[in-house]
């Protein structure tokens, strides 16, 4: 009989020599898409490994900052979503080829099993892989994603309450451009993510610090992808949320425009899912409370399959 996966993860397979701090290296899919992927932290024999699954869907990887708060531990992994930012161009767009992306990544750098944690879409992508491949995910961090029911409602009610009537106004001008300048692309992301951050004092400037990046967002995936995942229904996922039985974080920023309702109830619905709100910290808890969540983080990341308390 095979042996089951162990949870002491195995070494990269010769990616990186012990204790090289950082590696830029492109994957290729069975179906010849290249990802682009950096891997930071000590590549230590009894560590842990970490993956990073950025948002959008359609974005690019903007994880850096969260990948610094575990390096000092282990290895960690990010990587461009097909299609998205650095990776190749690609016209399958689905739930399940990101999730074979992922399983791919895994068997690439030789893990056994890994941490997984996703950020807002990426989320919902960390649970869909680990429904799909259970035995492979150690722990799971669902970080600031939409949990289960409806979240659009009040999101947006909060959102437009934080923006004022003339940048509500300037937002709705510029969505409804068919091709935007380059300055008029870094507005619309400013005033697009400016409400995400519950520090106002400094929301502005840190919208348009992520809004400074020069990658395109792949509409066509943020489109194909949030429709998918939006056709999922809550029966559908519950079932398939029994079947991830790693301890798994649902971390949510209590100054996220987005509502925590719904992330609280998906905690519910994990077999091993605990709920924990970080105060004072909107959709991008790193900016706010990065000695928080680096707490926070670090304990799912040591947390062990057999723990009763983890």
């Amino acid at each position: 009989m095979p042996r089951p996966p162990s949870d002491t993860p195995s070494r990269p397979r010769g990616r990186r020599a012990p204790g090289q701090t950082g590696a830029v290296e492109r994957v290729t899919t069975d179906d010849g898409v290249r990802l682009w992927t950096e891997t930071t932290g000590p590549d230590r024999a009894a560590a842990r490994p970490v993956l990073l699954l950025h948002g959008g869907p359609g974005l690019w990887d903007y994880l850096r900052p969260v990948a610094a708060l575990l390096e000092e531990d282990g290895p960690v992994h990010r990587f461009d979503q097909r299609g998205c930012g650095r990776s190749d161009p690609s016209d399958d767009l689905r739930m399940a080829r990101a999730v074979a992306d992922i399983e791919a990544l895994r068997r690439h750098f030789g893990h056994a099993r890994w941490t997984v944690v996703g950020h807002s879409f990426g989320a919902t992508l960390a649970l869909a892989y680990a429904w799909t491949h259970p035995g492979r995910v150690a722990s799971l961090v669902a970080l600031n994603g939409t949990g289960l029911g409806d979240w659009r409602t009040a999101y947006r009610a909060e959102r437009d309450r934080r923006a004022t009537a003339e940048e509500r106004a300037r937002l709705g001008e510029l969505a409804a451009l068919a091709r935007r300048s380059p300055g008029e692309e870094r507005e619309f992301r400013t005033l697009a993510w400016c409400t995400d951050h519950a520090d106002r004092a400094r929301a502005r400037r840190w919208a348009a610090e992520d809004a400074a990046a020069p990658h395109a967002i792949n509409w066509s995936a943020n489109r194909r992808l949030a429709a998918e995942a939006d056709g999922w229904t809550e029966t559908w996922v519950r079932a398939r949320l029994r079947r991830i039985t790693a301890p798994a974080a649902v971390v949510h920023g209590a100054g996220d425009p987005r509502p925590a309702g719904p992330p609280a109830a998906l905690a519910r619905a994990l077999p091993r899912g605990r709920f924990q709100k970080l105060p004072a910290a909107g959709h991008h808890p790193w900016r706010e409370r990065p000695d928080q969540l680096r707490e926070l983080l670090r304990r799912a990341v040591a947390a062990r399959a057999d723990a009763d308390d983890w």
